[in-house]
C-alpha cells in the first residue's frame, strides 16, 4: 500500500512513450524523450559529457543546472532522472515551503528502503531562502535524494555555501543560431508530435529572423513557429515566411533581469567598452541595457562613476558632463533620457583617460588604515584657545597665501612616520599634463625661492605613473 501511494506522488522511470495530447503547446509536444534528442546542450548532456554519461550508467550527482530560459532546465532534469532510473518529484521555489519538502522527503526516505532512488527536483531553487535550502542539505549529503535544482541566477550568489559544496553546478547556454533552425526543422518534420501534418515549409529568411530573434530560447522559438504556422495556414499557403515569423514574434526582447547576471555582465561590458575608449561598443550596449527596460539612473550613476575613476584629472569636465547627465535623464526621463546619456557615453569613451585620482585614493587608504593611530601634526591643528597654543598647536604653521607661489616650500603635510610619502602620481594624458607641469613648475619655483634645491620630482620632471 506504502509503494501504491508512492507510485501515485512520484514519476518513476522513463517517461510515458505516448505525444501529449493534440492541443499541448508545440513546444510541450516537441519536449525530448531521451537525451539523445536534446539539442544545443551537448557540452552539459551530450556523449562524452560527465553528467550525461553518468546519467546513463544509472549513477546521478546532485546537481544545478544554471542558464537562461527555454534552455532545457526541465526537460533535462527528467530526463537525467529517467536515465538513471529514479523517481522524479517536482517542486518549485516559489509555491513550495519547508512542508512540502519534510513531506518529499519523507516519501524518499520510504522509496529508498524500497530499493528507489528518488531525484528532487526544485525549479527557481534560488527563490528557497537559507532555511528551505537547509533542510535540503543533510538529506542531500546522506544521499537520501539525488537534488537537481535549476536556477537563471548566479548559483555562487544565491545558494548557501554548504550546499553548493555538496552539488555539481552544470552550465547550460542558450542555444545558438543553428541549434534554434535545427529545433525548427525537427519541429516542422514531425508528424506525430509537431507540425509534419501540415505539410509547411520554412523559408531561409525566415528562419534566419526566428533563430536570430529567440535569443537562445527554445521554448520561444517553437511557440513563434506554431503561432506563425497558424498565419501561414490561414493564408492558404505551405511556405512560412519572414513576415509570419516577425508577425508571431512582435516584441521580442532578450532575457535580462535587472537583479541578476545579464545586469552585472551587460554594465560591465558597457564600462570596460568606454574605459577602453571605443565610442560604438559603449553605444551598442547602452542601446542593449535600454531596450531591455534598465534604470536609466543606474546607467547615469555609473557614467559619474566612471567619469571620476577613468577619465579623472585627464578631463575634468567628463564628471561635469556626467553629472549634468544623470540630472537630465532624472528630470526627463525615458525615452528620451536616453540621449543625454548617448551624448555622454561618447564624450566618456573619446575622452583621454587617467586613473591617477582613483589609484592615488587607493595608497593613501591603504596608508590610512595602518596608522590610523598617528596624530595629527601640532603646526597643523588648530588653536582656537589660549590652553591649546599654549601646548604647542598651530605652532610654526606657515599660512601658504604669504608664501612665494602660494605654496609654503619644505611644509610637512603627513603624520611624522609617513614622511614625505607620494600617493598622487601625475598622468601625462589630457588636461592633467598640463595641470601636473603647471604644479611641478609652481613648487620648483617655491623651492628656489625658499633657498631650497627641488627635489629629483620636479627636478627630471618625472610624471610619477606607474609602470
Amino acid at each position: 500500500m506504502a509503494d501504491d501511494a508512492l507510485q501515485a506522488g512520484f514519476d518513476f522511470g522513463e517517461p510515458p512513450a505516448a505525444p501529449p495530447p493534440p492541443d499541448a503547446p508545440l513546444a510541450a509536444r516537441m519536449r525530448p524523450r531521451s537525451l539523445d534528442e536534446v539539442i544545443g546542450q551537448d557540452a552539459a548532456v551530450g556523449p562524452g559529457s560527465m553528467l550525461g554519461e553518468l546519467a546513463r550508467r544509472g549513477r546521478l550527482p546532485s546537481v544545478i543546472l544554471w542558464g537562461p530560459p527555454g534552455c532545457g532546465k526541465t526537460t533535462i532534469a527528467r530526463l537525467l532522472a529517467a536515465a538513471a532510473g529514479a523517481a522524479f518529484v517536482q517542486l518549485s521555489a516559489v509555491t513550495s515551503g519547508v512542508a512540502d519538502l519534510r513531506r518529499v522527503i519523507g516519501e524518499a526516505e520510504r522509496a529508498r528502503r524500497a530499493g528507489r532512488r528518488t531525484v528532487v527536483f526544485i525549479d527557481e531553487i534560488h527563490r528557497f531562502n537559507r532555511a528551505q535550502q537547509d533542510v535540503v542539505l543533510p538529506h542531500v549529503e546522506e544521499g537520501t535524494i539525488t537534488l537537481i535544482g535549476a536556477t537563471t541566477e548566479n548559483p555562487s550568489f544565491e545558494v548557501v555555501a554548504p550546499l553548493l559544496s555538496r552539488v555539481r553546478v552544470v552550465r547550460l547556454q542558450p542555444l545558438d543560431e543553428a541549434a534554434i533552425q535545427r529545433l525548427a526543422e525537427r519541429a516542422l518534420a514531425d508528424a506525430e508530435r509537431g507540425l509534419g501534418r501540415l505539410g509547411l515549409s520554412l523559408e531561409r529568411e525566415a528562419a534566419s529572423l526566428l533563430a536570430r530573434s529567440v535569443h537562445g530560447d527554445a521554448r520561444a522559438a517553437l511557440t513563434a513557429l506554431e503561432i506563425a504556422a497558424d498565419l501561414t495556414a490561414a493564408r492558404g499557403s505551405a511556405r512560412i515566411e519572414a513576415g509570419d515569423i516577425a508577425a508571431a514574434l512582435q516584441d521580442r526582447r532578450p532575457y535580462y533581469d535587472r537583479a541578476g547576471d545579464a545586469h552585472y555582465d551587460t554594465i560591465s561590458a558597457f564600462i570596460k567598452s568606454v574605459r577602453g575608449s571605443d565610442p560604438d561598443a559603449a553605444l551598442y550596449w547602452l542601446a542593449r541595457m535600454v531596450e531591455a527596460g534598465e534604470d536609466p539612473l543606474f546607467i547615469a550613476r555609473r557614467m559619474v562613476i566612471l567619469a571620476a575613476e577613468d577619465i579623472g584629472l585627464a578631463d575634468p569636465q567628463a564628471l561635469v558632463l556626467a553629472t549634468a547627465c544623470q540630472q537630465a535623464v532624472h528630470l526627463i526621463g525615458m525615452p528620451e533620457g536616453a540621449i543625454p546619456m548617448a551624448e555622454c557615453a561618447v564624450y566618456l569613451a573619446l575622452a583621454p583617460k587617467s586613473n591617477s585620482a582613483y589609484a592615488a585614493l587607493g595608497r593613501a587608504l591603504e596608508d590610512a588604515r595602518a596608522t590610523a593611530g598617528e596624530p595629527v601634526p601640532l603646526h597643523l591643528r588648530n588653536a582656537p584657545t589660549g590652553l591649546m597654543a599654549a601646548f604647542g598647536y598651530g605652532q610654526g604653521y606657515r599660512y601658504a597665501h604669504e608664501e612665494p607661489g602660494h605654496i609654503a616650500a619644505g611644509q610637512a603635510y603627513l603624520p611624522e612616520a609617513l614622511g614625505d610619502r607620494e600617493y598622487y602620481r601625475a598622468g601625462a594624458l589630457g588636461a592633467e599634463a598640463a595641470l601636473a607641469a603647471r604644479w611641478r613648475a609652481a613648487v620648483a619655483a617655491a623651492k628656489a625661492a625658499a633657498g631650497s634645491p627641488a627635489s629629483d620630482r620636479e627636478e627630471d620632471g618625472s610624471d610619477g605613473r606607474d609602470d
